[in-house]
């Protein structure tokens, strides 16, 4: 059963759009198993410019769901947010049903459910097409930042100086960067 935790910025979330998310974005539970407890977090932003970002993640035990869309009308965001979740989870599905056929034992993660007119998506195979090696520098975050922005990379692995623990810089999509700290 999906529980929803809907939040605004710079918008109020009203009863009928708080009904709107709901009724769509539960259409993907019946991809679920009955025994699926999750929380859709739904984020909903309106910019200056009255673009509207609409966020959801859907964190499961071994599997996380998550889509953001932008457009100028928040009811069609939603719309394509439900589609973009719809693909990750047929994509998933069809990765787990091959994995449990060629290990048969394995236990799945959604239902086995079929909608008319779904089109059975291709798998695409996740080959390793090369390899790299290399020493982790100790740094601090400009350091890497400037060493990642120096290689024309979108993130950057690097051991921190000050903890000892393995880090990674990244480019958002806005231009901003951030940060990931393992544990």
């Amino acid at each position: 059963m999906l529980k929803f935790n809907i939040r605004g910025e710079n918008i109020e979330v009203t009863p009928a759009i708080r009904e709107y998310v709901e009724t769509k974005v539960d259409k993907v539970e019946r991809y679920f198993n009955e025994d699926v407890n999750a929380t859709a977090n739904v984020n909903l932003k309106v910019y200056n410019d009255k673009q509207t970002k609409v966020e959801v993640t859907i964190p499961m035990k071994n599997v996380t769901l998550r889509a953001e869309e932008r457009h100028n009308d928040m009811y069609a965001a939603v719309d394509l947010i439900v589609d973009k979740l719809e693909r990750q989870i047929r994509k998933h599905k069809t990765k787990v049903n091959r994995k449990f056929r060629e290990r048969e034992g394995a236990g799945l993660y959604f239902a086995h459910v079929t909608q008319p007119g779904a089109e059975v998506e291709q798998e695409e195979e996740y080959a390793i097409v090369r390899t790299k090696q290399f020493d982790l520098k100790p740094m601090d975050q400009e350091e890497a930042i400037l060493q990642m922005n120096m290689l024309g990379h979108d993130f950057y692995i690097y051991t921190d100086a000050e903890s000892d623990s393995t880090n990674i810089v990244y480019k958002r999509k806005d231009g901003k960067y951030g940060l990931i700290e393992t544990t």
